[in-house]
């Protein structure tokens, strides 16, 4: 039987809680904000988070420190995050090489992307480019893939690792064109690059920003894109899908705090992040180096991410992939 004194005392709290969500939005930030990279400094994500970081920290009136805990395929800065107070002083500005198909490639699962998290936003995306060695007689993307198909396993492609973005992107094109190809996986990017301009493999799938200037160099073939459309970066690289193979995947930056964040302190980074990526100094910076602006609220990006987890968990299933 529910009495009135305890009808009133739960009408307080419900009162006690919306207060406080509102004065966390007036009060939030008011102190510094750590920004944990689970990745190297220096790297892609790295850097964006620096330029988005400091930006960020200007926009809200309170440093934003960039905190580098790589390890373990990008596990020990997460779970530093996953376990931090939901205060929105302790963000992961992360990739979904490590946030989505990380924990796939682990049984158990040593988290989950969506609901160990309050998902902010995913401020960019870049797609893979379809690399080849010079050495191999196909110029076009559907002559190299009348070349693989005519000669099943014997292509070899190399990626950044197993599990890696660049390792399923190329799984995704092997399976949609019908393609049997052998993984080299090595250890880093520099290293598959030198391993196929020197056509010790005859494949590989990474970013524009990262390759291109080898195509240029003639050191190596630029052939498509697993984007939606064209890049501006590249405007003259076909996607796989309009040459008839339809492959999209993306690798993208997220944002993320830990669960049970306040829904207005999300609310408000989300907007913040959003204005910073509007700025027409770091859109043209990643128009140049073939990212994509994506910007979108916490809740569609938490829907985007439940729907990616799929696909990336049917492919690894399908290849019994599994960590190295």
């Amino acid at each position: 039987m529910i009495t009135l004194t305890s009808a009133f005392r739960a009408l307080v709290s419900v009162a006690m809680l919306a207060l406080t969500g509102t004065v966390s939005a007036q009060t939030y930030p008011s102190r510094p904000i750590q920004l944990i990279v689970p990745f190297s400094a220096g790297g892609p994500t790295d850097v964006y988070a620096r330029l988005i970081g400091k930006s960020l920290g200007d926009a809200l009136g309170q440093p934003v420190i960039v905190d580098n805990r790589p390890g373990a395929t990008g596990l020990i800065g997460t779970k530093a995050v996953k376990d931090a107070p939901p205060d929105g002083y302790t963000l992961l500005y992360t990739s979904n090489s490590a946030h989505v198909i990380g924990p796939l490639l682990r049984k158990p699962q040593s988290f989950d992307p969506v609901l160990d998290f309050t998902p902010i936003t995913e401020p960019l995306r870049y797609p893979m480019y379809l690399l080849t060695s010079t050495k191999l007689p196909a110029k076009t993307f559907k002559e190299f893939v009348a070349l693989a198909k005519s000669q099943p396993g014997k292509l070899t492609y190399a990626s950044v690792g197993t599990g890696s973005g660049s390792h399923l992107a190329c799984e995704l094109m092997n399976r949609a064109a019908g393609i049997q190809a052998l993984h080299v996986p090595y250890k880093g990017a520099a290293q598959t690059g030198t391993a196929l301009m020197s056509a010790e493999v005859d494949f590989m799938c990474d970013s524009v920003g990262n390759s291109q200037p080898m195509v240029r160099a003639g050191k190596m073939n630029g052939l498509a894109l697993t984007s939606a459309k064209r890049l501006p970066a590249v405007p003259n690289i076909p996607t796989m899908t309009e040459q008839g193979v339809a492959v999209e995947a993306y690798i993208w930056h997220g944002v993320f705090g830990p669960k049970g964040l306040p829904a207005d302190v999300r609310k408000k980074l989300a907007v913040a992040i959003r204005s910073v990526m509007n700025s027409p100094e770091l859109n043209a910076r990643m128009h140049k180096e073939g990212y994509e602006l994506v910007n979108q609220s916490p809740e569609q990006f938490a829907k985007d991410i439940t729907s990616e987890k799929a696909v990336w968990a049917k492919l690894i299933a399908e290849k019994n992939i599994t960590a190295d």
